[in-house]
C-alpha cells in the first residue's frame, strides 16, 4: 500500500464519522417502524404523541443539497428507530463550519531547499432539527372531518 493511500484512508474515515444524530427523549419509545413510512410535518397533528427531540447532521462536505437530504434522512431514520411515524420539522440548513478543514499541499525535502503550497478548502455540515412523533391511526382523518368551531 502506498504512503498516499495510508494517508487518505484515515482522512476519509474521519470525514465520514463526522455525521451524527442526537436525541432528547420526551416519552417512551415505541417498536421500530420502516423509515420509508415516516412522514414530515410542519406542525404537530392533533392526537400525536411526542417521542423525542432530534438533531441530525450530515457528513462534512461543501454545503450541497445532498448534505441537507442526508441530514433529513438521518432524522427520519432515527425517528423510525424510536417507533415514530412522523417528524415535525423545526429547521434544516447550514450547521455552521465544520471543525475539519481539507487542505492540499506539496513540497520537497532532502538536501535541497524545501518549499510548499497549501490551499484551504472550506467545509461545512448541514443540520436538520425536529420532533419525532407518533400519530395514531385515524387521528388525522378525525381532525380533518371535525366541525369548525364558531
Amino acid at each position: 500500500m502506498s504512503k498516499r493511500a495510508l494517508f487518505l484512508a484515515p482522512l476519509l474515515l474521519s470525514l465520514a464519522a463526522c455525521a451524527s444524530t442526537t436525541k432528547v427523549m420526551l416519552s417512551s419509545p415505541r417498536p421500530p417502524v420502516d423509515p420509508a413510512t415516516v412522514r414530515v410535518y410542519t406542525a404537530v397533528p392533533p392526537g400525536a404523541v411526542q417521542i423525542a427531540q432530534l438533531e441530525a447532521q450530515s457528513a462534512v462536505g461543501f454545503g450541497t443539497q445532498g448534505q441537507t437530504d442526508a441530514a433529513m434522512r438521518r432524522l427520519k431514520n432515527e425517528a423510525a428507530k424510536l417507533g415514530a411515524n412522523g417528524v415535525v420539522l423545526i429547521g434544516a440548513g447550514a450547521g455552521g463550519r465544520s471543525p475539519v478543514g481539507l487542505s492540499v499541499g506539496g513540497g520537497s525535502y532532502g538536501g535541497h531547499v524545501g518549499g510548499g503550497i497549501g490551499i484551504g478548502i472550506p467545509t461545512q455540515q448541514k443540520q436538520a432539527n425536529g420532533v419525532a412523533i407518533y400519530v395514531p391511526p385515524g387521528a388525522e382523518r378525525a381532525a380533518e372531518t371535525a366541525p369548525a368551531t364558531p
